[in-house]
């Protein structure tokens, strides 16, 4: 008996839940400040912002219109400086778990820079072989058409020819990279630098002259 009530109730029920579902309405303004109401949203008003009433007229929601360039744009760089502030609260755990106090990270600093120092003037010593053996090719080449003057030199060898391009390219590749050593080397200076003031600040220090790195 009371299964049966209750199925009764609920027949009667639903109805009414879907016919007040189906009561709820719209109403919007448009560009030109005229009100509108309605049970749907015509497609042209779909990106204005609108309030949902019930059948009293009561606000019972809102739906958001179109955001504004100005309001994706502020979306955006809050988005940005969020991950910022999440990559900084990163860094700023490893490097306190990482170093004890600035000398340590002073130390760190000058291991790193004599790695970069020592590539470099292996790379320089380098390239002074490569240049010497270069100005010989070049004397050698002398002898030959079409740098020699003599017009019964004989034609320069494709070997020689060779052997020169690839001096140069040679010379030429390992510049590049002395070049990157020097930049490698500066730029972990200059983050080494932003790592100790960032410690300090952290750990609300001062560093004395004696630590002061250099410029």
């Amino acid at each position: 008996m009371q299964i049966r009530a209750l199925t009764i109730f609920l027949c009667f029920l639903l109805p009414l839940a879907a016919s007040a579902q189906q009561r709820i309405s719209y109403t919007w303004v448009d560009e030109d400040g005229i009100r509108y109401y309605g049970d749907s949203i015509p497609p042209e008003f779909a990106d204005v912002p609108k309030d949902m009433i019930n059948e009293h007229g009561v606000k019972i929601g809102h739906i958001r219109g179109k955001k504004t360039p100005e309001e994706l744009e502020a979306e955006r760089i809050a988005a940005v400086l969020k991950v910022r502030q999440e990559l900084q609260l990163r860094a700023d755990r490893a490097l306190l778990s990482t170093y004890q106090n600035v000398d340590e990270i002073l130390m760190h600093r000058d291991r790193r820079i004599e790695l970069f120092q020592a590539q470099s003037r292996v790379t320089e010593l380098y390239l002074r072989n490569l240049d010497r053996r270069l100005q010989l090719l070049k004397k050698e080449s002398s002898r030959f058409r079409p740098y020699s003057s003599d017009p019964s030199a004989p034609m320069i060898e494709s070997s020689l020819v060779q052997e020169i391009q690839d001096t140069e390219n040679t010379i030429e590749r390992h510049e590049s990279n002395l070049q990157k050593y020097r930049l490698d080397e500066r730029t972990i200076i200059e983050r080494f630098e932003g790592d100790v003031d960032r410690f300090k600040n952290l750990k609300g220090i001062t560093m004395s002259a004696a630590q002061t790195l250099p410029e």
